[in-house]
């Protein structure tokens, strides 16, 4: 495809295209163009170079990449499991589904494996069984549906927020109130498109988060109970930085060189998951172990850890504090 600007002077070229080409969002025409299949008057720039009048912009989108599912027999740990859905300790570092850049190898892969196949698939095709995701460096609790009735039942359920996800973070510094509701909206980083970031109400998401400090230790780091009611993506992470206090070996919104702590990961773990059942109703309450990388700091506070998992109801957790 071929365009010659008649109408823009001074405008930026991935600005230019995209009021042009609607069908493609802005972060893809800049990957477009720094991959040089789109060029300006013939040579290969920067999606910031302002265009002008007589300019000639040559647009060559590749074909996408069909990414073919393969199972994998790759070692997973299991917290439930019956004939609608499955609950995994995912392993820090593991990618839930295959994308750009981890065509195999994630927890959708080990579970066609591991479930011989059975795997509910909704419009997605690529992310069969998925109805919620963790970041490859978060461990803990991930649910995957084997049914229809299943996957629909979970995903209803994540969505009006009848889930109980309780996360487990350490900080590089302590808040500087012991218990904190966060509630702002988040939106993509309009630069940095890796990244999060709170936006002005009316733009980007709700995303609300619920802060508990368990535990601090000498050198000021911290260990703070989360609780999710909305499901953003980064959102324990953007919201900690937030605050002030990052966590520990987060490569994104922090930076781990410099803080005062050395740690092999990011320090995030998805501690607990309660779920009803979407078939039978009961009510599934998950429990993944605690990384060793947490004891120094969890290790002060078994006590009180201990009475947080006797807890389902809203209130008793709330008298805790």
């Amino acid at each position: 495809m071929t365009l010659t600007i008649t109408d823009s002077v001074g405008e930026r070229l991935d600005a230019y295209l995209a009021g042009k080409l609607p069908a493609l969002s802005r972060s893809k025409i800049q990957s477009l163009i720094k991959a040089g299949h789109i060029q300006l008057n013939g040579t290969r720039v920067k999606a910031r170079i302002s265009v002008k009048s007589g300019d000639t912009i040559t647009v060559d989108i590749p074909e996408e990449a069909h990414t073919e599912l393969i199972a994998q027999n790759i070692p997973l740990s299991v917290l439930h499991e019956d004939n609608d859905l499955i609950v995994i300790n995912k392993a820090h570092g593991m990618v839930v589904h295959p994308a750009a850049g981890n065509p195999d190898g994630t927890l959708v892969n080990a579970l066609l494996h591991h479930c011989a196949g059975q795997l509910a698939i909704d419009e997605d095709e690529t992310r069969p069984g998925i109805v919620h995701r963790l970041d490859k460096d978060t461990s803990g609790c991930i649910v995957a549906a084997k049914t229809k009735p299943a996957l629909t039942g979970l995903v209803s359920q994540f969505a009006d927020r009848s889930t109980t996800k309780l996360y487990l973070a350490v900080a590089q510094s302590p808040p500087k109130e012991t218990h904190q509701t966060v509630f702002n909206n988040i939106a993509r980083h309009p630069v940095h498109r890796q990244r999060m970031d709170v936006c002005n109400p009316g733009s980007g998401k709700p995303a609300i988060t619920d802060l508990h400090l368990l535990y601090t230790e000498p050198d000021g780091t911290s260990l703070i109970l989360c609780a999710l009611h909305t499901g953003r993506t980064h959102q324990i992470r953007v919201h900690n930085r937030y605050l002030g206090h990052p966590l520990l070996g987060d490569p994104i919104y922090a930076k781990p060189a410099r803080q005062v702590v050395s740690v092999p990961r990011l320090m995030l773990h998805a501690w607990r998951l309660g779920i009803a059942h979407p078939v039978t109703g009961e009510w599934i309450q998950n429990e993944a172990p605690i990384p060793e990388e947490f004891h120094p700091w969890t290790d002060q506070v078994t006590e009180k850890l201990t009475q947080i998992c006797a807890i389902r109801d809203s209130k008793e957790f709330d008298a805790l504090w």
